[in-house]
C-alpha cells in the first residue's frame, strides 16, 4: 500500500531527517522505526476498510436494502478519497506530517462514533455519512503514507516495502470480517428467515436489536484510533524527500509545467482507479455474491477472509522475490493475466467454485498496488506531492466499479456482471507492459 505526498513529508526542518532513494546501511537501519509505525497504520487501514465487507450484508438486512443500495457502503467510503485527496495534501502541508496523521486518526475516530446515532435510529444515510467521515480521515493518512513508504529507500525495491505494508493491511483485512461478522452477523440466516414471518412491530424490534450490535465494535475502533493518535504524537518519524523534488531543472521536470505533462502518471492514475475497483469487488462484494447464489450468510460472511489470505500470499511473494527474481512491472503483468483468468473462472463456473475464483483474485491483485506507485511517481521530482495526491484520487475506483457491478447485476445477473473486471485487468497489463514508459525520461 502507499505513503504520502505533502510538503511536510518532503521538506525537512532542522530536527528532521532526509532519506533519499539510495540509502546507506545506516539509513536502512534508521528506516526500521518509521517502517514499523507506518506498518501499524496500515494494519488500522486494513481493519477499518475491510470491515465494509461485513457491513454490506449487515446493513442490507438491518436497513432493508436492495443489493444496489447496500453497495453504496463502498461508494460512500471510497468517494471520500476523490473529494479529499488534494485537500489532504494541502492540510498536510500546513499541519506537518505527525500532526496531519494525528488529525486523520481523530477524524476516523469521529466517524466511528457516528455509528452510535446511526444504529440507534437505524438510518442508512447516517451510516453512509459515518463511512464518508472515516474515509476522509483515511484519505488524509493515505495521502501521507503511500509516497512516504515508496521513497523511504531505493525505488527498485519500493514494491517490496509496499508489500510489507500490504501484509499488515491484509492481515487486518482477514481478521476484520471474522471479528465483526461474529458479532453482527451471528445467526443471520435464521434471522432472515424469521423476519419473513413477523408482523411489522416484531420486525422493527428485531431490526433495531440487530442495528445496535454494531455500536460496541465501532466504539472500540474509535478508542483504538484515539490511542494511536496519542502514540503518533510521542513518536519520532523522519521526514523524507524524493530524488529531485527540490530541483526545477532536473531531467525529469525540464520543460514540464504540471502533472499533465507526465503521461505515465496519468495512465498510472487510470490503472489505480481500475485496480482499486476490482480489488474492492473481490473483497467487499464476495459475501453478497455468495449469498445471492444460495450460500448461507453464516458461511458467506467468511469469504472476504479468503480473499485477504490470497492477497497475503501475493504480498509475501513480493517481499521475497522483488526485485531479486523479477521486477515490479513483471509482477504487475503476471498479476493482470491471473486477474483475467480468475475473472473468467468466476463467470463460467457455479456455486462455491465461482466464489473460489473471486477469492483467488486476492492473489492476482496483491502485487498490483505495490507496483503502480513506484512506476507512476518515479521521476516526478518537484511534482511528487501533487502526483501522489492524484493517485490517491484514483482510490475512488472502489466507489464506482462496485456500484456499476451491482446496478448491472440487477439487470443481467450478478455473476455475468463480473465481465466488467476483464477490461480492467487488460488495462493493468497494458500499464505494466508499456504504459509506465510513456513520456518517461530515459536514464
Amino acid at each position: 500500500m502507499p505513503a504520502d505526498g505533502n510538503d511536510s513529508v518532503f521538506c525537512p526542518s532542522n530536527n528532521q531527517t532526509t532519506f533519499m532513494t539510495q540509502p546507506t546501511a545506516l539509513q536502512s537501519r534508521n528506516n526500521l522505526g518509521p517502517t514499523l509505525i507506518i506498518g501499524a497504520l496500515f494494519f488500522i487501514f486494513g481493519f477499518v476498510t475491510w470491515a465494509n465487507s461485513t457491513l454490506i450484508p449487515y446493513l442490507k438486512i438491518a436497513c432493508e436494502l436492495t443489493t444496489s443500495e447496500a453497495v453504496l457502503v463502498t461508494t460512500a467510503f471510497y468517494i471520500s478519497y476523490a473529494v479529499m485527496a488534494f485537500p489532504s495534501s494541502w492540510v498536510l502541508s500546513k499541519t506537518g506530517f505527525k500532526k496531519g496523521m494525528m488529525l486523520g486518526l481523530l477524524v476516523m475516530a469521529a466517524g466511528a462514533l457516528l455509528f452510535i446515532p446511526a444504529a440507534n435510529t437505524r438510518t442508512y444515510s447516517m451510516f453512509l455519512f459515518a463511512l464518508f467521515v472515516i474515509g476522509t480521515g483515511l484519505a488524509l493518512l493515505q495521502t501521507a503514507s503511500n509516497p512516504y513508504i515508496t521513497i523511504l529507500g531505493p525505488i527498485e525495491s519500493a514494491a517490496k516495502r509496499i508489500s510489507i505494508m500490504g501484509v499488515c493491511n491484509k492481515t487486518a483485512g482477514a481478521l476484520a470480517p471474522l471479528i465483526l461478522g461474529a458479532i453482527v452477523l451471528s445467526n443471520s440466516s435464521d434471522l432472515e428467515a424469521n423476519l419473513k414471518t413477523m408482523d411489522a412491530a416484531q420486525k422493527a424490534a428485531e431490526l433495531d436489536a440487530l442495528a445496535s450490535k454494531v455500536i460496541l465494535p465501532y466504539v472500540i475502533i474509535a478508542v483504538v484510533l484515539v490511542l494511536l493518535a496519542i502514540f503518533i504524537h510521542f513518536s519520532s518519524l523522519p521526514e523524507v524527500k524524493a530524488d529531485g523534488e527540490d530541483e526545477s531543472s532536473s531531467s525529469s521536470v525540464v520543460n514540464r509545467k504540471s502533472i499533465f505533462d507526465y503521461p505515465y502518471l496519468l495512465l498510472g492514475f487510470v490503472t489505480l482507479f481500475l485496480y482499486v475497483g476490482v480489488e474492492v469487488m473481490a473483497g467487499d462484494i464476495i459475501q453478497v455474491y455468495g449469498n445471492s447464489i444460495g450460500i448461507s450468510l453464516d458461511v458467506a460472511k467468511h469469504f472476504t477472509t479468503y480473499t485477504m489470505i490470497g492477497m497475503l500470499v501475493g504480498y509475501i511473494t513480493g517481499i521475497i522475490a522483488i526485485p531479486k527474481y523479477f521486477s515490479q512491472n513483471t509482477a504487475m503483468k503476471v498479476s493482470a493475466i491471473l486477474g483475467v483468468i480468475f475473472s473468467l473462472g468466476a463467470i463460467f463456473t457455479t456455486g462455491y467454485t465461482s466464489v473460489l475464483f473471486i477469492a483467488l483474485l486476492g492473489l492476482a491483485n496483491a502485487l498490483v498496488w505495490p507496483a503502480i506507485w513506484p512506476l507512476a511517481i518515479e521521476g516526478l521530482g518537484k511534482f511528487t506531492k501533487v502526483g501522489s495526491a492524484l493517485l490517491i484520487v484514483g482510490i475512488a475506483g472502489g466507489a464506482v466499479l462496485p456500484r456499476v457491478w451491482a446496478s448491472l447485476g440487477e439487470k443481467i445477473g450478478l455473476q455475468q456482471a463480473f465481465w466488467i473486471m476483464v477490461p480492467c485487468y487488460l488495462f493493468i497489463f497494458y500499464f505494466g507492459t508499456a504504459g509506465h514508459k510513456v513520456g518517461k525520461t530515459k536514464k
